[in-house]
């Protein structure tokens, strides 16, 4: 369990806030984060407000203390770092039972004050960058809301891709049944979307591309929707290119993992962030991913 309610002793009749910036030294961005998330506790375990003051001479916050399983970052600077994120595993928890993210190796490694500027799908591997402290994760964060970055992608998809392609189209909900599914669409009706598409090798044993994938916006799916809108469905989609029933049980959970393999050809989705390029404080920084896996798995 990663959230560990831990006890403090308190002011009765200081306000809260005031309490937590000045007598704990948390920050404003944080302390309200914990407030907000309902995390600070009086010793009856009832959560405080903004506005109300200390009832107890202790309190309690739920804070969030990573571990690890053996996940080591790939590099580590001053006031960044990044992991090399398998697939399979969660960026943030999504309810206090989650037993593992990556915020564990995040908060194990760097600390409270670290966390991630970007995000990528839980299945989806490779490059995570992380602010090491407030400051830093708030400027990472801006670059990337500024598209002021490059990224690409490898990813392995069903059928020969013979040539480069520019995929310029829009991208919009579905719609549907599946909330979560994305679809293009015309230009009035959605989000401006491109990709660039360059084949890299073909294996006519398997009758699957091994691509890299060059978004130039940063759309929801925009990789998995704009490859599959083209005939290019991604190895181990669980969202494209299989019927609704499948997607509800790989949403709930609940999909056998054979069924999954039958239904999608993998037991992942084979899409690798493996390029990350970017300046910060006017050093330009190249980096790529050292995770081999989609590599293997074409050539296995």
């Amino acid at each position: 369990m990663p959230f560990i309610l831990k006890k403090y002793n308190a002011v009765i009749g200081k306000k809260i806030q005031i309490f937590l910036l000045q007598e704990l030294g948390l920050t404003p961005s944080f302390s309200q984060r914990m407030m907000s998330r309902h995390r600070v506790f009086d010793a009856q375990k009832i959560a405080y407000n903004n506005s109300e003051l200390v009832r107890d001479d202790h309190i309690y916050i739920a804070e969030f203390e990573g571990h690890t399983r053996g996940l080591q970052p790939l590099l580590t600077f001053k006031e960044f770092a990044l992991f090399d994120k398998p697939s399979h595993l969660m960026i943030h928890p999504n309810s206090k039972n989650t037993k593992y993210s990556l915020l564990d190796e995040i908060r194990f490694h760097f600390g409270e004050k670290a966390n991630q500027a970007h995000r990528i799908d839980a299945e989806t591997s490779g490059l995570l960058l992380l602010g090491l402290e407030e400051k830093a994760v708030k400027a990472l964060a801006e670059m990337f809301e500024q598209k002021a970055y490059k990224k690409s992608y490898l990813a392995l998809v069903e059928g020969e891709l013979k040539e480069e392609i520019k995929i310029d189209k829009s991208i919009t909900k579905e719609g549907k049944k599946i909330g979560v599914r994305m679809k293009v669409c015309e230009e009035e009706e959605g989000k401006s979307s491109l990709t660039y598409i360059k084949p890299i090798k073909y294996s006519k044993e398997k009758n699957i591309t091994l691509v890299e994938a060059i978004p130039h916006t940063g759309r929801q799916h925009q990789i998995r929707v704009h490859l599959y809108s083209i005939g290019y469905r991604i190895v181990g989609d669980p969202i494209y290119g299989v019927n609704d029933d499948i997607v509800e049980e790989y949403l709930s959970k609940s999909l056998d993992k054979d069924l999954r393999i039958k239904e999608t050809g993998a037991s992942r989705l084979w899409l690798h962030a493996n390029y990350l390029e970017f300046t910060y404080k006017k050093v330009l920084y190249k980096i790529f991913s050292k995770n081999k896996d989609i590599y293997k798995k074409f050539e296995a």
